[in-house]
Order: structure tokens, then sequence, then C-alpha cells
């Protein structure tokens, strides 16, 4: 039996990267997921990839409708989630100076208000003792210079899963975040920087980075499964840094 075996787990973003690895791995462990995705076409080919045990929601976790949408489909192919994944975020260049208000609503309101909604909505159908996991970031620990209002959000994702912590400690829901260093996923190419500013920023990164590499979205999966499982059971409110050592030396 898998570690996840008979569980039920939503995960945001789901269609790709760190979501995409992560669903992958929880239905290996046993569980059945229901992921979502902004775009359809991207949605469908992730859940043919993942094969089995996987209901796909398109929906935009910036729009409230579409989390009732999700957590109605939900409640009807379940009855409840074990398992909540707030894991659909974005990040892009803005450095000081030149950030819109555009740029800021954008980000804090998929990053923040996104993952708070994500949540608030889906406490009716989190069964007491559920795990919430949340993506956070190292950069909402370091100061990654020109990434200042992403920065800022992640660091917001943080405070969530310590005052979340103490807001459902009746109902023994743990709640966690993870904060991936440099990961190879496709966001690097959504932040809108040319190649060489990509590769140029991912060596910087990397080349800080104690073990030598970035990591892979199949590594922060491992840690994801970890969070959502039994064997953290006696773990809540912390923030579990998946980076190579980057923000720990």
């Amino acid at each position: 039996m898998g570690r996840l075996s008979g569980k039920v787990a939503v995960i945001t973003g789901g269609n790709s990267g760190i979501g995409l690895a992560t669903a992958k791995r929880f239905v290996e462990e046993g569980a059945e997921v229901v992921i979502t995705g902004r775009r359809q076409k991207e949605l469908d080919e992730a859940a043919a990839t993942i094969g089995k045990n996987v209901t796909a929601v398109q929906g935009d976790v910036l729009h409230p409708e579409d989390l009732d949408r999700l957590y109605a489909t939900v409640r009807e192919k379940h009855g409840h989630i074990d398992i909540l994944f707030a894991n659909a975020g974005v990040g892009s260049l803005a450095p000081l100076g030149t950030i819109s208000e555009e740029h800021f609503d954008r980000e804090f309101g998929i990053n923040v208000k996104g993952v708070l909604f994500t949540v608030q909505k889906a406490l009716p159908l989190i069964k007491d003792g559920g795990s919430i996991i949340l993506n956070s970031s190292i950069a909402g620990q370091k100061g990654l210079g020109g990434f200042s209002v992403y920065n800022a959000t992640k660091a917001a994702v943080r405070s969530f899963a310590r005052t979340w912590t103490s807001d459902l400690k009746q109902r023994k829901i743990r709640v966690n975040s993870l904060s991936p260093g440099p990961i190879e996923t496709p966001i690097f190419g959504k932040m809108g920087l040319s190649k060489e500013q990509i590769d140029q920023f991912a060596g910087s990164l990397v080349s800080q980075v104690p073990l030598g590499r970035a990591g892979q979205s199949e590594e922060i999966a491992s840690a994801a499964v970890f969070l959502a499982s039994d064997e953290s059971s006696f773990i809540t409110g912390i923030d579990l840094n998946v980076d190579g050592g980057l923000a720990q030396v």
C-alpha cells in the first residue's frame, strides 16, 4: 500500500512543473487526485500523462467562481478532501522603479489572494486531521534583486502557514509550507526574461547552491508526499526548505 492510499488530494497548478510532478507521485502513493490549471490543453495533457485516478478541472485561482466550481466537482466525485496542495503561482521580473499596478495586482492576486481563497473555500470539505501544503519559496526569505513583489508574496504565504496552523488546531488540520530553491521548471520561461537573462539568473542562483545544482520537480514532490502523509503527523506550521542548502548557509 502507498503512503497516501485511500486519500483524496487537490493540487492547484497541477498541469505542469512542481504541481504535475506532485500529482504523479500522489497517484503512485495511492491517492485520488484532482488537479487544476488555467489552460485546458495543458491540463488535458497532464491528466493523460498521470493516466489514472485523476480528475482535471480547468480554472484560475484568481477567480472565486472557478474555485467554487472546483470544489463542487470534488464534493460530487469524492465528498471530501484529505490533502490540499495550494501550488499555483506566478513570478516575473520587475525591479523597483519599474513596478506597475498591474504587475502588483497579478502577483498578489494569484500568489496571495489565490492561496487564501483556495484554502478557505476548501475548509468545509477538508477532513479533520487533514494536511494543507502551501507552495512558498526561498524568495520569501532572501532579497532576490528585481523580484521584490514576488518575494513579498512568498513571505506572505509563509506567514499564512503559521497563522492557519493556529486557526485550524482544533480540527487537527496540519498546515505547512514548502520553499523550493532553484528548480528546473517551466516557470523560468514565464518570468518575462530573455533566454540569456534566464541562463544568467539561473546560473547565478545555482552557483550559490551548496549541492552545486538546480533541483528537480520530483524532489519537491517527494517533500510534498512527506508533508501529506502520516510520516509527518507531528509536523505543522513549518516551512520545509528544499533548496540544496541555498537559503541555509
